[in-house]
């Protein structure tokens, strides 16, 4: 049984079927991890929500999916560069969206070692740490998802500490930023939100947050930086090679170890 994670697919059905034929994945064999922004700025993000429920394969949520829930609720306007309304006039609309809904922030597999966030986890947070905080917020997107006031809620770049929440939203929204939008933070744990271009583009003191978050018993495998691109980096694997972009799509092999990656190249059709 191998362990196959794929990083952010963002409506490119069609280039998914071509990397899941790549890794000769067997569904009955085989376990497969999405990383989250399944959907958005891609051709076919109702195929790929479709294609992937049916795949019965584990996922985190990004936020480009937290955006398409948002907008679902009338919580978010469309923006120009939206392309999931196949979702929201496709006849099976509700029960997507309440698939959606249920699925987590955080998993983390105890057996193999590895865990898999979106976008990353503060220097602070263990993995039991960063477990708890994602179930808490998880429960109330499965109870509030189609709750337009919560849902605008989670929107915003404050607090940017762990140590600054004040209330119960502050705590969901520092959570959600941190696992779903989060590139670069300092030693503190202060969110740089507003940086998404490579290593090196961030003014000091802030970092890659993998760079700061310790070396512990589970490697982290995440997406969300295309500017990254698909790496190794010790404690931590990116998945994000730009295939909305027309880049490429990536997996990797976590287990049986050696690691090993594959990707296809990205054509929009």
């Amino acid at each position: 049984m191998a362990l196959f994670a794929i990083g952010d697919v963002q409506g490119c059905r069609h280039n998914l079927t071509q990397l899941l034929a790549r890794i000769c994945f067997n569904e009955h064999a085989d376990r497969l991890w999405f990383i989250g922004d399944l959907v958005n700025r891609g051709p076919d993000s109702l195929g790929t929500l479709r294609l992937v429920r049916d795949l019965n394969a584990q996922l985190v949520l990004g936020n480009h999916d937290l955006h398409l829930l948002a907008v679902a609720a009338g919580a978010r306007p469309v923006k120009r560069n939206d392309t999931f309304m196949d979702v929201l006039k496709a006849h099976d609309r509700d029960d997507l969206l309440a698939w959606l809904a249920r699925q987590p922030l955080f998993v983390r597999d105890d057996k193999a070692l590895w865990a898999m966030v979106h976008a990353g986890l503060p220097p602070g947070w263990s993995v039991e740490t960063a477990s708890h905080l994602a179930r808490e917020v998880e429960r109330e997107l499965a109870a509030h998802y189609h709750d337009r006031h919560f849902l605008q809620q989670i929107y915003g770049d404050q607090p940017g500490r762990w140590c600054d929440v004040v209330d119960d939203m502050d705590r969901v929204r520092f959570i959600v930023n941190a696992m779903t939008r989060m590139r670069f933070c300092d030693s503190e744990g202060e969110l740089a939100l507003n940086y998404s271009g490579p290593p090196g583009s961030q003014p000091p003191p802030f970092r890659p947050w993998f760079e700061l978050w310790p070396h512990g018993s589970h490697r982290i495998v995440f997406g969300h930086w295309s500017m990254l691109g698909a790496g190794n980096y010790g404690n931590a694997i990116s998945l994000d090679s730009g295939c909305v972009w027309g880049h490429r799509l990536t997996a990797v092999r976590l287990k049986p170890e050696p690691l090993e990656f594959f990707s296809i190249a990205c054509r929009h059709h």
